[in-house]
């Protein structure tokens, strides 16, 4: 049995759940302790957290480690979201937080924040397994930004991040100094435009029949966790143009939540006239239940049903549909990396996630030359940047943007290459997940899938590929050599393209 406590800075409240976990009876919930105080506030509107918040959060965070110790937990784990995310004064924040209170606070990306929201939900098993059998899409509003994420046939698809928070909403429409009676059109308006180009880029024709809601507090507000489409729009009929006092009264939830649970309604009001939603779940659930799950995942206390790496990949490869990449090549490309990549594993000290990041390098390899042809590989790096991959951290993503990068240009030395995010560790890691890229991909560099089956075989410092095809390969067996001379010398593993006719 492990005690487990989770803290999360959040836009308008710091949360801190305590948690026992066993391997036999999963994940429970044994404290919850709440404080509502406005992050958000100062940072979407000054773009700094000040110096009263910051002293504020210590207090907080102070009575949170009292309580820790209390309960003689065996691990914790704090973590910020948008609003230390887009603070301009965000290392002296961070650096005060720890000297003041001890605690090391972790700043989530939002891709980060967002996938552990998904495995907050995820951690309901049965209940997120029959739900998603249906086109299914999670709403997960925060104080800056919401995520959509789609699902069809139980895999996620597509997930796309919106400035439009609930709080950086609000704020917006009070210094705008709007009236109760235009506040609803006034948003209406601002989301309609953020949701017009959404609806066109990923909604087109596909059926969402479920809405899963994430982050707010409506759950609370309505005393329920399922509503049908028609009750939830009686309800923001009868809450949206009511004052706060009025609405809390009403909710029985404090008058500081109706006004940014506000901003949320009209979003998912929004949502609903954007797809043909038929019920919504509200499982109640936070980021730090989402801390917990992975927490468990990592020490291996729970055994896993659902397989998030698959959910990653799945949504890859809608996005290197978007940019018209070939699917066929790309099968080709991932199943001979795979092969590679197993056989040389043990040898160069991979693991699992290397496996993955090597995947999605494979499949969204050729984005690039939707934007140019004569510069792919410099239009790939930055497509693949400017992408939300939920469950990617920005390294993770940073190094995948190279690998594709430079798969068509010379390696460039570790101090020309990436951001301040790039250490040595990843800088080898790109140039492998590089090198077994541009191998596999000269082997089909005609794209016209000229190999049945390939095999590969390693002995001692020469790793055979063998393919068996009857077609001329002359074209793969010239761009091969050039790519295996870098693959020898970042392996020490001279590889041989050897080819064997079809009986």
């Amino acid at each position: 049995m492990k005690l487990f406590a989770a803290i999360d800075i959040g836009s308008y409240e710091v949360e801190m759940k305590i948690f026992q976990i066993t391997s036999g009876k999963g994940i429970k919930e044994i404290d919850c302790v709440c404080h509502r105080m406005e992050l958000g506030k100062d940072v979407y509107r000054d773009g700094r957290i000040g110096v009263e918040m910051t002293d504020e959060l210590c207090r907080v965070l102070n009575d949170f480690v009292r309580i820790m110790k209390g309960y003689r937990v065996d691990d914790w784990r704090v973590c910020a979201t948008s609003a230390v995310r887009e603070a301009g004064n965000q290392l002296v924040f961070l650096d005060r937080v720890k000297r003041h209170t001890g605690l090391e606070v972790e700043v989530l990306s939002n891709a980060s924040q967002r996938f552990m929201d998904y495995k907050s939900i995820a951690s309901r098993e049965n209940e997120f397994n029959r739900i998603i059998q249906k086109g299914t899409a999670i709403v997960d509003v925060g104080g800056g930004s919401i995520q959509i994420s789609l699902f069809d046939k139980d895999r996620l698809v597509a997930s796309q991040n919106m400035k439009i928070g609930n709080l950086r909403l609000r704020e917006r429409m009070m210094n705008e100094g709007v009236s109760l009676k235009h506040y609803e059109t006034l948003l209406t308006e601002v989301v309609k435009n953020e949701f017009l180009s959404y609806k066109k880029l990923y909604l087109k024709d596909r059926v969402i029949s479920n809405l899963i809601v994430v982050g707010d507090h409506i759950g609370d507000a309505v005393h329920k966790n399922v509503m049908t489409r028609a009750d939830f729009l009686n309800f923001y009929d009868d809450m949206i143009y009511r004052s706060d006092e009025d609405a809390a009264g009403r909710c029985e939830v404090p008058e500081d939540v109706i006004s940014v649970l506000r901003p949320s309604l009209v979003v998912y009001r929004c949502f609903l006239e954007a797809a043909d939603v038929e019920n919504i779940w509200m499982p109640g659930l936070h980021l730090t239940d989402g801390m917990a799950y992975e927490y468990a995942q990592q020490n291996q206390l729970l055994k896993l049903v659902h397989d998030f790496d698959e959910d990653i990949l799945a949504a890859a490869r809608n996005a290197a549909k978007r940019y018209q990449c070939s699917k066929s090549h790309i099968k080709v490309c991932e199943d001979l990396a795979v092969g590679i990549f197993d056989k040389i594993k043990k040898s160069q000290g991979f693991d699992d996630r290397d496996r993955l990041l090597l995947r999605i390098a494979v499949i969204l390899h050729g984005c690039g030359k939707f934007i140019s042809l004569s510069n792919a590989g410099e239009s790939a790096y930055h497509i693949i940047m400017a992408m939300d991959i939920i469950g990617l951290s920005e390294e993770e993503k940073e190094i995948v943007a190279n690998v594709v990068k430079y798969n068509t240009v010379p390696l460039e030395g570790y101090d020309k290459i990436g951001s301040s995010r790039m250490t040595r560790e990843n800088y080898l890691t790109i140039a492998k997940l590089t090198a077994i890229l541009g191998v596999v991909n000269s082997l089909d560099r005609s794209h016209k899938q000229k190999t049945k089956e390939a095999k590969q075989i390693l002995h001692e410092n020469e790793l055979v590929i063998q393919l068996y095809s009857d077609e001329d390969l002359s074209l793969e067996k010239k761009e091969f050599a050039k790519k295996a001379e870098f693959f020898e010398e970042v392996f020490s593993i001279r590889p041989v393209l050897r080819q064997k006719k079809m009986m």
